[in-house]
């Protein structure tokens, strides 16, 4: 890169100093094409030259008069005298009346003398007899004042050429140190460029800020890039849209109305997180220190909407809680082949088919799940039975709706369980904490088109009259009054539950409040596009 920009510079020196020797050139032919005229118009306006060529009335003396006449002797002094390369005085034919080379006298001039005789003072270059020359011509007038020839006095272009080259040394100086100048200047701008990019070439430079677009907007978390002076330098779309932010690039962190919280992250000296309430949005906010080598870089604040966030732990532990069902259910099922295997290999056919129709008649599992049978999906069936077996830990019997009748496949199972198990675990959490001692738990599926209905009831208390407009609200919880095992309370869970059901037009809602000392609450939840239909079914709603 240094040679890169070593070059242009003597590029540009090497230009300018080009551009100075032809303005050079071309001012001092001037100058000389301008002291050629001069001396023209002087010896046209000799009286003696005048009176000569009006006398001949264009007829002009043999060669060895011309060399002793006075045009002659006239011309070959002004020439010594000025330093002329020649001074020609030529009648109206062209005809040579004075010449240097006197050899040259009485023939016909070498460039056009059609300017002069019209009366035209002319500056030119041309080559002539004598070689290349700046040259002036004028009109002779006769004693009438009649035009009767004309004057070229000429200056040769190596005089022009010498000239420059006197002042080439001072030029080439310039430019040197010029060059000298602007490899420092670059070089220093270089070792500058490179402290501020921490020594990243250009090409690493641009594919970073590639990357850096790509990521910041392609994340669904908010990102906020400060510098040491808490000044916002980076802030994606998800960050303008948790904070409400409009333009904050170039503001001071301080000067934005966010919550306390979030500025004393930046007190700390290590990374550190915050969960804030702003915009009746519950955010979780992240610090995270930047520093390489000894330069402090500053922060970057890693916002999150915390229903997102618990949304995919409900989805994850739904996940967890079915794969460790249907990790159950195949031990079970291996065990059930050893079985029938041991049989077979005895030949004990008659115990072994009773004991297959023995596995037919209790399921795969022995779960503590009544109505069972009622549940032809895999999927639930497993996830049912692993959570009857949470409930039974519990002192709670969790059973199936006998009016269940899901006719299809389940295809979304991570939204499907995520919302049915929220609904589970509040309501077993709600029949351990009431006040009925027939503690149970009813679940209910029912299938229309590509939905699947969910209708869950408990033996619980109910949800209080205070509590009922505020249950599905951001950051309600009960887990003062009524927590789960896992400390957990019901309000948080049961609006990330009607969020997830809310994704493609479903929804969740308290159908019965209950009563105090059972039976409890009564909640639906309609999920839609969760069931994989069959072909030749109608189309969905």
């Amino acid at each position: 890169m240094l040679w890169q920009q070593i070059l242009v510079v003597l590029s540009v020196v090497l230009l300018a100093s080009g551009v100075s020797g032809w303005l050079s050139y071309q001012r001092l032919s001037a100058e000389i094409g301008a002291k050629a005229l001069a001396v023209a118009q002087s010896i046209s306006e000799d009286s003696s030259i005048r009176t000569a060529l009006s006398q001949a009335k264009g007829v002009i003396p043999a060669q060895p008069v011309l060399q002793g006449g006075i045009v002659q002797k006239i011309a070959e002094a002004a020439r010594e005298r000025t330093g002329a390369l020649f001074v020609v005085v030529a009648d109206r034919n062209g005809l040579r009346w004075a010449h240097p080379e006197e050899a040259e006298l009485g023939k016909h001039v070498t460039t056009s003398p059609e300017g002069p005789l019209s009366g035209q003072e002319i500056i030119e270059t041309e080559n002539g007899s004598l070689g290349s020359s700046v040259r002036a011509k004028v009109p002779l007038r006769g004693v009438d004042g009649g035009i009767v020839g004309e004057v070229s006095v000429g200056y040769s272009t190596q005089e022009v050429i010498d000239e420059i080259g006197e002042s080439v040394l001072p030029i080439l100086g310039v430019g040197a140190l010029s060059l000298l100048l602007g490899v420092l200047a670059t070089g220093a701008s270089l070792r500058n460029l490179r402290r501020r990019t921490r020594g990243l070439e250009l090409e690493e430079i641009s594919t970073l800020a590639q990357n850096q677009e790509s990521v910041l907007h392609g994340v669904d978390e908010g990102v906020l890039g400060l510098d040491a002076d808490h000044r916002i330098t980076v802030c994606n779309d998800k960050a303008r849209e948790l904070l409400s932010l409009d333009d904050p690039i170039g503001r001071l962190l301080e000067e934005l109305t966010l919550p306390e919280g979030v500025t004393e992250l930046l007190e700390q000296d290590s990374d550190q997180s915050v969960q804030v309430v702003f915009n009746e949005l519950v955010l979780l906010v992240n610090a995270l220190k930047v520093v390489r080598g000894n330069h402090d870089l500053g922060w970057v604040l890693m916002v999150r909407d915390r229903r997102s966030v618990q949304a995919l732990s409900r989805q994850l532990e739904a996940v967890s809680t079915l794969s460790s069902a249907l990790r159950a259910q195949r031990h079970e099922f291996a065990n059930r082949l050893h079985v029938v295997t041991g049989l077979v290999q005895l030949n004990q056919t008659d115990a072994a088919l009773d004991y297959l129709r023995e596995s037919l008649a209790t399921g795969p599992l022995n779960y503590p799940l009544e109505n069972s049978e009622l549940v032809t999906d895999t999927y639930l069936a497993a996830f049912l039975g692993a959570k009857s077996t949470q409930a039974a830990e519990r002192g709670v019997a969790l059973r199936v709706g006998s009016g269940t009748l899901v006719q299809y496949p389940v295809r979304d199972a991570q939204n499907a369980t995520a919302v049915l198990g929220n609904l589970v675990d509040n309501a077993i959490t709600a029949a351990v904490h009431g006040s009925n001692s027939e503690r149970w738990v009813e679940v209910e599926l029912l299938s229309d088109r590509a939905a699947l209905v969910v209708t869950v009831a408990d033996s619980g208390d109910g949800v209080r009259q205070a509590d009922q407009a505020e249950i599905f609200a951001e950051g309600f919880t009960t887990s003062n009054r009524q927590a789960s095992s896992t400390g957990r309370g019901e309000g948080i869970g049961l609006g990330l539950a009607r969020q997830l059901a809310r994704i493609d037009g479903g929804d969740l809602v308290l159908l019965e409040s209950g009563t105090l000392g059972g039976p409890g609450a009564v909640f639906m939840a309609r999920l839609k596009k969760v069931l994989e239909r069959t072909e030749g079914a109608e189309g969905d709603d």
